[in-house]
């Protein structure tokens, strides 16, 4: 479902004469229908920055990245957009919506964008706010308010209504109470059930080490920290 072939990664410093900082260099990875691999490496490895070039959000200096049938890294940006309503799906550590939108619209929002009926969308974010405990007086207002472990949970929320084929998990565990986090974890796990093939970065060791089918370490694709 999702396939990474010798990608490669550099910025460029333009107010530093237009250098060039190589990032990654030829990372590979081929992740299953159902599977969960684990991105590891030390801080600065490169972990985000690959999760980035997965999701289109910065642009490859070489290499594929396949989801599905659609190469992200030479994809025009409709077809980026339609992949993200359709297929991939990002759990990100923050999150980021319209202001004075509500909680209950946030977390329906991507099943409306593929044609789900308002009512039905709807009863599936109550369902999925309920399930992570998100007190009901709080659905019609603006999740910009809340606090970071209710902003978080409504991320998963909405990250969760739609079953994306594939899907990309940002740190989904931080910040949440034991109770939650087993809710999180219990819910990837419906979601590699269904065939969600899921990448991730879990600095929290015992969740990685419980739900993760394998790992692994960008290190090696790191100039300057690959051994």
């Amino acid at each position: 479902m999702i396939s990474i072939e010798n990608v490669s990664k550099s910025f460029v410093l333009h107010n530093q004469g237009a250098a060039q900082i190589p990032v990654m260099q030829g990372a590979s990875l081929r992740v299953a229908v159902g599977e969960c691999v684990a991105l590891v490496g030390a801080s600065g490895a490169g972990k985000s920055t690959l999760m980035r070039m997965i999701y289109g959000n910065y642009l490859t200096a070489s290499g594929r990245i396949m989801i599905g049938d659609v190469d992200v890294a030479t994809a025009a940006p409709r077809d980026i957009i339609q992949l993200r309503r359709n297929t991939l799906g990002y759990v990100s550590q923050f999150l980021r919506v319209v202001p004075r939108v509500s909680t209950l619209d946030v977390v329906a929002e991507p099943l409306l964008a593929t044609g789900t009926a308002y009512d039905d969308a709807i009863n599936t974010a109550q369902q999925l706010l309920a399930r992570l405990n998100i007190p009901q007086r709080l659905w019609a207002l603006s999740p910009t308010t809340f606090s970071g472990g209710e902003q978080q949970r409504v991320n998963i929320a909405r990250g969760f209504a739609y079953p994306y084929p594939a899907l990309l998990l940002d740190e989904p565990t931080a910040s949440l109470d034991p109770t939650n986090r087993a809710t999180v974890l219990e819910m990837i796990n419906e979601a590699k059930g269904r065939g969600a093939a899921i990448i991730g970065i879990f600095h929290d060791h015992a969740a990685r080490d419980a739900i993760c089918d394998r790992q692994l370490d960008v290190t090696k694709y790191t100039p300057g920290l690959a051994a």
